[in-house]
C-alpha cells in the first residue's frame, strides 16, 4: 500500500495478515522505490510477520535516469534520508524496528545504525566507505557511522568481487564491530534482483536466509 511519510515522502507499506512480530524498514538501492521493492516488502510481511515500510530515497526526484543518480548521491542529505528512515521506523507502530538496505540503500542502514533507533541493522553490499564522487557536506562516512552504533547491531553480506566494496573495506567493517559474510566471486548485487546478470541464486538464497535470521535473533 502506497503512503506518504509525514516528511512528504512517498513509501510502501506491507503489513502481515496477523500480530506484527517486529518491524523493519526496507532501504531501495539506487533505483529508487519499485514494483521490485514492493514485492520484497510484501513478501518479507507474509513470510515473517512483520511490519514493512520501504521510503523512496529520491522524492521528487523519481524521474532522474539511473545514470543521473549516479552521478548526484554526493546531493542526497543524511538528515533527509535518515529522518524518513526514522519517520518509515515510527510508522510500523511496533518494537523493536531493524532496518535493511541494498547496495545505496545499505551504505544508508549503515549510516542509519548509528541513530539508536534500531536494534539491527542489514546491508546488502553497502557502501563502506564513500566513493570519491559521492563525498560531500551532507554526506559522512558509513564506517564511522558503525563505530558509533553501540547499541545497533550490524551485519554486512557481500560479494568478494564488489568493485564498491573491497576487501580492506570488508576488513574495516568488522574492526569497527560488524558481522560480515562474505560471498566468494560473488559481484555487487548479487540477492535482490534476479533479473540482474550479477544474480547467484544459490548466494541469494544463503544471503537472505542470514538477513532474516539476524533480524529475528536466531
Amino acid at each position: 500500500m502506497r503512503t506518504t511519510l509525514p516528511t512528504g515522502t512517498p513509501a510502501e507499506v506491507a503489513r502481515p495478515d496477523g500480530e506484527p512480530g517486529r518491524g523493519l524498514v526496507l532501504l531501495p538501492d539506487i533505483g529508487g522505490l519499485r514494483p521490485l521493492f514492493d514485492d520484497h516488502a510484501g513478501r518479507l510481511a507474509r513470510e515473517q510477520g512483520w511490519v514493512v515500510v520501504v521510503p523512496e530515497p529520491w522524492p521528487g526526484r523519481e524521474h532522474l535516469p539511473v545514470e543521473e543518480r549516479l552521478e548526484s548521491v554526493g546531493s542526497l542529505d543524511d538528515d533527509v534520508v535518515l529522518g524518513d528512515a526514522l519517520a518509515a521506523a515510527d510508522l510500523c507502530g511496533v518494537e523493536p524496528v531493524g532496518v535493511l538496505g541494498f547496495c545505496m540503500g545499505g551504505m544508508f542502514a549503515l549510516k542509519a545504525a548509528a541513530t539508536s533507533r534500531f536494534d539491527r541493522a542489514v546491508a546488502f553490499y553497502g557502501m563502506v566507505r564513500l566513493p570519491d564522487r559521492w563525498r560531500s557536506p551532507t554526506q559522512a562516512e558509513p564506517l564511522d557511522a558503525v563505530a558509533r552504533a553501540h547499541r545497533t547491531r550490524v551485519l554486512m553480506l557481500c560479494g568478494t568481487e564488489d568493485p564498491w566494496v573491497s576487501a580492506a573495506d570488508l576488513d574495516a567493517l568488522e574492526l569497527a564491530g560488524a558481522e560480515v559474510v562474505r560471498y566468494p566471486g560473488a559481484d555487487h548485487g548479487f540477492a535482490h534482483d534476479s533479473g540482474r546478470p550479477a544474480h547467484r541464486p544459490d548466494a541469494a538464497a544463503d544471503a537472505w536466509r542470514r538477513a532474516t535470521a539476524f533480524l529475528r535473533g536466531d
